[in-house]
Formats: C-alpha cells, structure tokens, sequence
C-alpha cells in the first residue's frame, strides 16, 4: 500500500498531467475495491450513496459516521480518495476548518467543499470565501499533497445564473482552491465557458437532465476531472429495485440472466 503522501501527490498529479481523468463515486468498501479493480486511479466518496446504503436521505449524515466512511474507504484501496463532505458541517468557517482536518486524518487525499446551506439556499459569496480560504488554510498546512475542490450549488438549488456561478468559482480560485466545480452544468456552452473563465482544473458531473455530453466531448471542452455522483449507486439501486419489482409484480425471475459470476465479484474485491 502507498503511504498517504504518496496518495496524495498521485491524485495532484492526476489533475496536472494532459487530459481528462473519470474519477467515479462508490458508495461502500465493495464498490470501492471493484473500482480499483477496474483500473480507475483514483475515487470519490458520495453523499447521498453512502446515505442511501445507510437507508437515509442525502445530507442527513453526521460527521461523524461520515468520517468513519472515509476512513473505511480510504484503508480499502491503494489508490487516492477524495471526500464529498456537503458544506463541511457547519456554516462557520472554523467549522469548515475542524471537519477540513479530521477528514485529512482519515487517510484522503482530498475533499471538497460547498456553498449551500442545509436548508437548500446559498451562502453569501463573502462567506463563501471566508469558508473556502478556510479550508485551504488547512489543506496547505498538512504535511503532504492533499487537494480541495470548491463547489459552486447555484444549479442545484434552481438558481442558473451562470454569471454569478463564474463570478463564484472565480472567487473561490482566489481563495486559493485546487479544483473548482459547479455541478448541475449540462451544456458544452455552459461547461466551455467555466473552463474558459478559471485557470485552475474543473470537475463535471455526468448524468444531470438534459446532458449528453461523452467522455470525449467534455475532455474537448478543457475538463480535467469528470465523477459520476451519485450516478452509479442509483444503477445499483435501480436494478435492484427492477429486480425486487419483477418477482413480486410478474412472477418471473429473469433479472438473473447475464449476472456476473460470484467468483468474478470475489475476485475484483481482492479477499
């Protein structure tokens, strides 16, 4: 297993080599060690997968039991981890700050941070910053490479200001953030012109109504880091269901053609 300052200059070199990079989202130690099976170099936590394993909503998840998924994860795979911890616990940038810092404990090799509150509205750009500066502060004190991604929610809460979400973002480079991201962005327009407006690396999330942008098409347009969310645990959940519907509503089991054999799972999870 690499040290975690190795980890951590792997996943800031993932970011600074040519060309874009898919960094998926599993959601428990099983999809994580699969992931890494598959070759990805490196993953990301999501909030609302580890939630619905847990049979709870998105953000409704402590710090604490948040942080223990990231020590689970990131003590499961020799490749680097990044953390989805919302708006980081708290509106205070000393909150930011604390939860900013025993994230790094637990192993990661990076984590972001975002300005939506937990009733769904936005902070105030000066706070924002405040928070984002925060958790750089941290970040660039720690005694290895870890990177911090500042997401910008306007999209995600309805507000498609796409002016403001540059302005945001741009705000947020200047305090100092690694990666910069606004999720919810769905258009080569859209996307194009937030690469165009910031120096630092930017992340899309596939799946959002509306896109049908490829891998090729989102690298054309100067994204560096391209995840998945909460995307892949909604497939796993999605058949599943599927499945659970066919048995009870039609009586068939034909969800079992194709499965993968159990020894092809064993052998991905590597125990």
């Amino acid at each position: 297993m690499r040290t975690h300052a190795e980890l951590g200059a792997a996943f800031r070199a993932l970011h600074e080599r040519e060309g874009a990079f898919i960094i998926p989202n599993p959601w428990d130690v099983g999809s994580a060690r699969m992931l890494a099976s598959l070759g990805y170099e490196a993953i990301a936590t999501t909030s609302a997968g580890m939630a619905f394993a847990l049979g709870k909503r998105d953000n409704r998840v402590d710090r604490d039991a948040v942080l223990a998924h990231c020590t689970a994860l990131a003590s499961a795979v020799d490749v680097p981890v990044s953390a989805d911890l919302g708006n980081c616990f708290g509106d205070a940038p000393e909150t930011v700050a604390e939860t900013i810092r025993l994230a790094a404990a637990t192993g990661l090799a990076g984590a972001s941070v975002e300005d939506m509150k937990d009733d769904r509205t936005i902070y105030e750009q000066s706070l924002a910053v405040e928070r984002v500066r925060a958790a750089v502060e941290v970040a660039c004190g720690l005694p290895y490479p870890f990177t911090l991604t500042a997401r910008c929610e306007n999209f995600l809460v309805g507000k498609r200001d796409l002016d403001d979400t540059i302005a945001r973002l741009q705000a947020y480079e200047a305090a100092g953030a690694d990666v910069l991201y606004a999720p919810g962005l769905s258009t080569r327009e859209q996307i194009t012109a937030v690469v165009a407006a910031v120096k630092r690396p930017v992340n899309v999330i596939i799946g959002m109504p509306g896109m049908s942008l490829t891998f090729d098409d989102l690298q054309a347009a100067g994204v560096k880091r391209i995840s998945t969310g909460s995307m892949l645990a909604r497939a796993a959940t999605t058949a599943f269901v599927r499945a659970a519907r066919e048995m009870t509503e039609d009586g068939t089991f034909t969800f079992t053609e194709g499965l993968l054999p159990s020894r092809e799972i064993e052998a991905m999870l590597g125990e």
